[in-house]
């Protein structure tokens, strides 16, 4: 494959076909505040699991064989759920290996999956959005002249 040097200057260039076709992707899943915390680790946990349950296996012996002849640290290959809460929501991260070039079908697969289990929890787990709620505003009067008035 070539590649111009402008090409290459002007932004990053993956090349995904070599000896390692897999890559780590991950999925950011904002959870409200309030809701079941191991309930929604649980459901990551399980949906990733379910989802990418060949790629850890096929692509460790992959890594492990790339580790022994670039020295390179181990990495986990099994789908790992972390989370951080922010001021908003706590905010789930699912992180994954696939095959490059699955990347699309399995976050679509990983999402369906989140969406359908979380919807089981009938309302235990609750996705968290950007929205503002205003609270305590102000009563205010408007007085409208007419010509009448004036």
């Amino acid at each position: 494959m070539l590649i111009a040097n402008s090409f290459v200057f002007k932004e990053p260039v993956f090349n995904y076909s070599g000896e390692f076709p897999f890559l780590w992707d991950e999925i950011k899943v904002p959870i409200q505040f309030g809701s079941d915390y191991r309930l929604a680790m649980e459901i990551l946990n399980r949906v990733g699991s379910e989802i990418a349950s060949e790629l850890p296996e096929k692509s460790s012996e992959q890594w492990n064989s790339l580790q022994k002849k670039y020295l390179l640290e181990n990495a986990q290959t099994k789908p790992m759920v972390s989370l951080i809460a922010n001021d908003n929501w706590i905010e789930f991260t699912i992180r994954y290996v696939v095959i490059y070039n699955k990347r699309r079908v399995t976050k679509s697969d990983l999402f369906l999956k989140i969406l359908e289990s979380v919807e089981q929890t009938n309302g235990a787990v609750r996705f968290a959005s950007a929205t503002f709620q205003l609270v305590g505003a102000p009563d205010f009067n408007v007085n409208i002249k007419t010509s009448k008035d004036v």
